[in-house]
């Protein structure tokens, strides 16, 4: 009886060793189910992207070098840098396009012992767009646009030498026979100031419709377009047709029948304050106001990776020229820029430029019909540019 109640006892201790170890196994198994069960980490969405930025850099070096040359001409060194950023954004219906150009350079000629500005250009553009309801290629436009230049630019006349440099026997010298440092006097007091910082200055503002049928081309037309011609160098305001201040105005309505003979010292004094600023151009405002319709056309075409052509023709119709004198309306303001980028290795391209303006309220003197004309007329201006120099691009696309 004894060894019986051992033996169940015994029998009842492994079943129960055997019945826990087997519950542990069964937690064990089940602690791991779940650690293999973690549900996989989801995939990351990346965020949209809505801008797309780009900078292009170049810089154009050119170079002449004349020995014992027959036929003459100038020894030359030239040096022009370029930048063209742009930043664009555009999400769903709305569009928001910036772009900023600048362009600087100058030359050293043999001739002249100054260095003159050959390429001086500030052009900044920024356009927002939504796109009109129940329309394909249509958007609601507003346009901003700036241009002006960073230095004083001149005409360089060839200057005369003053009787102050006459020999003992009263001749006069040549030029090149000076010293470099009258040179340089004599250079400079003779050069005609053209142009200067916000002399002139062109800012708009436009309201209108652009049609965007493709990538590489738009048309906007923008009946609303105000804005300001500044001219801040007084000297250069008549050449660009500034109206006058009201005081001057009143001056040369009180001075239209001024005669000398019969003027009192008042007056002759009155006068010639008068004329004097008309001559330094203090007698002209400093900004003049547009209202008017803009029509502009952009292209952009990349014909392949290394070659590619861009061109903007801007057309402005002044609502309100008739007010000043020579003036119509109907005659347009014209800018016309064309530029082709052809890329010959990894960082050297080949670049053509060509710029067109029309502008009636520019008046260009011309020495052949200076008797004609003397204080100028509009004329068509043209400028081309072929450069080869180092280009790089940095660009984040969208």
């Amino acid at each position: 009886m004894k060894k019986l109640f051992i033996t169940i006892s015994a029998a009842m201790i492994c079943y129960g060793a055997f019945a826990q170890t087997s519950d542990a196994q069964k937690a064990a198994a089940e602690a791991a189910k779940a650690v293999t069960a973690v549900p996989e980490a989801a995939p990351k969405v990346e965020k949209p992207k809505y801008w797309s930025t780009s900078l292009k850099t170049q810089i154009n070096v050119g170079q002449t070098s004349l020995t014992n040359w027959a036929a003459g001409g100038d020894n030359t060194v030239s040096l022009a840098a370029f930048i063209d950023g742009n930043a664009n954004w555009k999400k769903d219906e709305m569009f928001w396009n910036n772009r900023l150009q600048l362009d600087y350079g100058f030359l050293y000629a043999s001739s002249k012992p100054i260095l003159q500005k050959s390429t001086d250009r500030i052009y900044l553009e920024s356009k927002w767009g939504y796109k009109a309801p129940s329309t394909r290629y249509l958007y609601f436009s507003a346009n901003y646009d700036f241009k002006s230049q960073f230095t004083s630019g001149y005409d360089y006349k060839t200057p005369a030498v003053p009787d102050k440099y006459k020999d003992s026997e009263g001749n006069l010298p040549d030029l090149d026979n000076l010293g470099r440092k009258d040179q340089i006097a004599l250079w400079k007091d003779a050069r005609v100031l053209k142009s200067d910082f916000l002399a002139p200055a062109y800012t708009n503002l436009a309201l209108g419709i652009d049609f965007v049928p493709t990538k590489w081309f738009s048309l906007n037309f923008a009946p609303l377009t105000g804005g300001f011609v500044i001219v801040r160098d007084a000297s250069l305001r008549k050449s660009y047709s500034m109206e006058m201040t009201k005081e001057a105005k009143s001056l040369e309505q009180r001075f239209a029948s001024y005669d000398e003979a019969t003027a009192s010292e008042a007056d002759k004094q009155a006068f010639a304050s008068y004329q004097k600023s008309l001559e330094n151009g203090m007698a002209y405002r400093s900004a003049k106001f547009e209202f008017g319709a803009q029509l502009k056309a952009d292209v952009k075409v990349n014909i392949n990776d290394n070659f590619s052509y861009s061109t903007q023709v801007l057309l402005f119709f002044d609502y309100l020229a008739g007010k000043t004198p020579g003036q119509k309306w109907y005659v347009p303001r014209v800018n016309w820029d064309n530029r082709i980028d052809w890329k010959l290795a990894k960082y050297f391209s080949l670049t053509l430029t060509t710029n067109l303006i029309y502008d009636d309220s520019i008046m260009i003197k011309n020495d052949k019909d200076i008797d004609k004309y003397p204080n100028g007329k509009a004329r068509v201006q043209f400028k081309e540019s072929l450069a080869f120099g180092f280009t790089y691009t940095i660009a984040n696309k969208k």
